[in-house]
């Protein structure tokens, strides 16, 4: 196996510090205690972290995007694992077209989609309402899912799965018992990508959220619009931190490399 030399490594130092660097600075000026952004001198204060928790605004935001996230990711993930499967193992008509179908949300600007979804909503008047905000989200973030699991489906080997049909076994069994289990780094992988992305989302959520259903992503933009102070370096640090621990959690109890690339 060769190994990077020195110009290499010096070349990856430099493009992981570049992407890295803005999310340092962001987390340590959340600790300034001057009322302007400002990279801390002197001292180092908790007081933008408890803003952050008396801004009931930025609370009820965080919990929004939270539950919007989980059942969004789990929308998709249910809609991803059948589509995959069908779309892998089996020849039909219209396959093609499906699988763009399924993949159009990624090549459509979200300003797009955004429109089209707020013009639909006041159509049939539901504009505002959670479901059809988790809906929406469905729509795109289940190509993050959809294509980590047809990976998964392609990197499988199905002679267990045609061992236990050929002694007897139904295929929801099979599907149970053997192949959820053989899928189960590109699933968790996708649903994984899935939250993020919606987590994430502002473009698109702006044109369909009500001021009950405003996302944290969204209450920030619409905050940094009015206001120039640390509140919203304290706000990202926080989900940084967040990401930081579920990551290490997944880590430690699943193994990143299994959900992210499906290695064994």
């Amino acid at each position: 196996m060769s190994r990077n030399g020195p110009i290499a490594l010096g070349f990856n130092a430099l493009v992981i510090s570049f992407m890295l660097a803005p999310l340092v600075v962001v987390c340590v000026v959340a600790f300034t205690p001057e009322n302007t952004l400002s990279v801390p001198t002197t001292s180092f204060s908790l007081r933008w972290f408890r803003a952050v928790f008396a801004h009931s605004d930025f609370v009820q935001s965080f919990w929004n995007s939270l539950w919007l996230g989980l059942f969004a990711a789990t929308l998709a993930t249910a809609i991803a694992i059948p589509a995959g499967l069908a779309m892998t193992r089996y020849e039909f008509r219209g396959r093609d077209f499906l699988n763009g179908i399924f993949l159009s949300p990624l090549i459509i600007p979200h300003l797009v989609l955004g429109v089209a979804l707020l013009r639909m909503f006041s159509l049939i008047g539901v504009t505002g309402s959670f479901p059809w905000l988790v809906l929406a989200h469905v729509v795109i973030v289940t190509p993050y899912a959809l294509r980590l699991i047809i990976a998964a489906v392609v990197g499988s080997d199905r002679s267990g799965e045609q061992a236990a049909l050929s002694l007897g076994a139904s295929q929801a069994t099979v599907f149970r018992r053997i192949t959820l289990p053989m899928i189960l780094p590109g699933v968790t992988g996708g649903w994984l990508l899935a939250f993020i992305s919606s987590f994430d989302e502002v473009t698109m959520s702006i044109f369909v959220t009500a001021p009950s259903t405003v996302t944290l992503p969204v209450r920030m933009y619409m905050y940094a619009t009015e206001s120039i102070d640390p509140l919203m370096a304290a706000v990202s640090a926080l989900m940084v931190a967040i990401t930081a621990v579920a990551m290490f959690l997944l880590d430690r109890i699943y193994g990143l490399d299994r959900i992210l690339i499906g290695s064994r």
